[in-house]
């Protein structure tokens, strides 16, 4: 199960092999100013580029240095830096993460689903359930230029799953990433290489070549067994970037990956994987742009000795024009079409009928951002959505945005978003024996949100930063447990669950000295759900998810010296209610050392104050150990 040293020593000869042209020296890994963060270039909330203090929504960047300075190398470690994320770890690789609340319960099959989640531009949500398999999605950290993690529905423009939230992973130009990088690491509970070397092919285009390693030990129980939970990848992928003009980009990039992981008892299970991806985009005099976005994604899942498989095959098209409309008006408008094709091989009395299915998804869009005031914007849109099992649905949205002063923001919203059904809700079909106990549902409905949102955004001057936005969020027609009248089996999915949330979201960070700054985050939620009349009530209100009811992290990010960085972040977590899973604080940290100007030393270290905790309910999750990391990157 364990990564065997044949292949460590295909990462560690290509870390040898990378050459080098030119690279980010280790000088430029330092903190963004407080400044440069509110004038980063966001795109997740409009889908138009703009500032991240006029963004009209609850987002949180994740920068490039942000990454570097945390030592993390994966993504679900990496989304831990958002104050708006509920990251919850459940092995040594798998995690449920949420944007405020919902987050499941797997005892009864009612799974984190409302949160959307891209790289560069490709959907990354399985539509058997509409969840993410963190375990399949990996990324060189070195190379992501930032992460956009929207608190709250972006189904207006990004459509049906983007309900509680949007995470937008966004890779660096590879003309960012010249020459060659190397890094190794390794601790007590897991291992890690890459390289990655970058180059050019005439004046017009770069390109980028990276291969990926990561290895996790196995976790422990409440009790501190072992958990038989290990797991590993190896991913390797390229990007081209492609300017042939001083109007268009040309973009191509693709991965491939595969790994496995232990299930305790059960036999391993092996993922695999691979995607390509094209996009061209022109610019024009006056502002006016057009995108054309194509890819193509295929993932699998196995579980050996004749267990469970299956395989999902997505090939995505969207066309995109922004253009202006006289003085006060700045459109977007477009559309697309995705098909996802699957197949499934039934195993242990779960089985889906049929076992193989075509379906095809269509959108059109369209947004106006429209000027009222030289202070006042009004942004309108629309989103006809044709779901092959809901049909025609349409996702409105409205948001007010008013520049209170030249370092103010105020904002208001109201938009609707769905969760689509997907094959797990209509054609499962599990068994016990020769008797079928649960029925997929080929009437259910899609899950239905209504939010109302509200924020302020500040920046005091060059050293204080201040993000606050409060919600109310109402749900319908949310996934149920029913009962067969008469026969009480099969139980079948219904749509008898309705409620609202709300509280709000904050955070900020403050500029000591030109060397320290402190960050610091804390969220608030409430959840008020129940049955509609004629419900069967089964398994109660908190098969939706068992969210804690607020949540707080403090992080310092010291200059000890010109060449050593130190960062520390403390978080808490208040008890989830039902399982009951008590509240824990943890700390972590990395000290990085610049031994020389190609040489870069780390140190870290995660959940250091308690041996292990547990961050969900067990037996559906093990405990997180304290851990340690130690990591050496290498440019030339």
């Amino acid at each position: 199960m364990a990564i065997n040293s044949k292949r460590w020593a295909l990462c560690l000869a290509a870390c040898v092999w990378a050459q080098a042209a030119s690279a980010q020296s280790i000088d430029e890994l330092r903190d963004m100013s407080i400044d440069d963060l509110a004038k980063i270039d966001v795109s997740s909330v409009t889908k138009s580029h703009g500032s991240l203090l006029d963004a009209p929504a609850a987002i949180y960047v994740i920068s490039h240095d942000d990454i570097a300075r945390s030592g993390a190398d994966t993504v679900p470690e990496i989304l831990r830096l958002a104050p708006n994320l509920d990251v919850i770890r459940t092995s040594a690789s798998t995690y449920v993460i949420t944007a405020r609340g919902l987050s499941g319960n797997n005892a009864a099959q009612n799974f984190s689903n409302k949160l959307l989640v891209m790289i560069d531009g490709r959907s990354v949500y399985t539509p058997l359930f509409s969840g993410v398999y963190w375990d399949m999605q990996d990324v060189l950290p070195e190379d992501i230029d930032r992460i956009e993690v929207i608190s709250g529905p972006g189904a207006t423009l990004w459509g049906a799953n983007a309900v509680n939230g949007v995470i937008n992973i966004i890779t660096r130009n590879s003309g960012a990433t010249q020459g060659a990088f190397a890094t190794i690491g390794g601790g007590n509970q897991a291992r890690d290489a890459a390289a990655r070397s970058g180059g050019r092919m005439g004046k017009d285009a770069s390109y980028r070549l990276y291969v990926k390693a990561h290895q996790d030990r196995h976790s422990d129980t409440a009790t501190g067994a072992a958990a038989d939970d290990r797991a590993h990848i190896i991913q390797g992928g390229f990007r081209v970037d492609w300017n042939p003009g001083t109007a268009d980009m040309v973009t191509v990039q693709g991965d491939a990956y595969g790994g496995a992981r232990a299930q305790g008892t059960s036999p391993d299970e092996r993922i695999a994987g691979r995607n390509l991806l094209g996009r061209w985009s022109r610019s024009w005099t006056g502002g006016s742009t057009l995108q054309v976005q194509a890819y193509y994604d295929h993932t699998a899942r196995t579980t050996e000795n004749g267990g469970g498989h299956f395989t999902i095959d997505t090939v995505d098209l969207d066309i995109q024009q922004n253009f202006a409309l006289g003085r006060s008006n700045d459109i977007v408008i477009g559309g697309g079409a995705r098909r996802n094709s699957f197949h499934i091989r039934a195993a242990g009395g779960l089985a889906f009928v049929p076992a193989d299915r075509s379906l095809w998804l269509s959108n059109i869009y369209v947004q106006d951002s429209i000027a009222l005031l030289p202070s006042l914007t009004a942004i309108l849109g629309l989103k006809l959505e044709d779901d092959p099992y809901s049909g025609l649905t349409v996702l409105p949205s409205a948001r007010l945005s008013w520049k209170a002063g030249k370092q103010v923001a105020l904002w208001v919203a109201a938009s609707r978003a769905i969760r689509s059904p997907t094959p797990f809700d209509t054609d499962v079909a599990e068994s016990v024996g020769s008797t079928l106990f649960l029925s997929g549902n080929r009437n259910f409905q899609s899950e239905d949100l209504t939010a109302l949102e509200a924020g302020l955004r500040v920046q005091a001057g060059s050293r204080l930063s201040l993000s606050i936005s409060g919600f109310y969020n109402i749900y319908d027609d949310l996934r149920s447990i029913e009962i067969t009248p008469a026969t009480f089996l099969p139980l079948i999915w219904g749509n008898a669950l309705r409620g609202h949330t709300y509280g709000f979201d904050a955070w900020g960070s403050y500029q000591l000295m030109p060397w320290w700054k402190l960050s610091a985050g804390f969220s608030l939620l409430r959840e008020k759900f129940r049955f509609k009349p004629g419900s069967s009530g089964l398994l109660g209100v908190s098969q939706l998810g068992d969210d804690p009811r607020h949540r707080a992290s403090i992080r310092s990010s010291f200059n000890l010296a010109r060449n050593v960085t130190f960062d520390a972040d403390l978080r808490y977590v208040a008890a989830r209610p039902a399982p009951y899973v008590k509240r824990y604080v943890e700390l972590g940290g990395r000290i990085g050392w610049a031994m020389s100007r190609h040489l870069e030393l780390g140190v870290s270290g995660a959940n250091l104050l308690h041996d292990r905790h547990l961050e969900f309910p067990a037996p559906d999750a093990t405990a997180v150990p304290r851990s340690f990391f130690i990591d050496l990157k290498w440019r030339p």
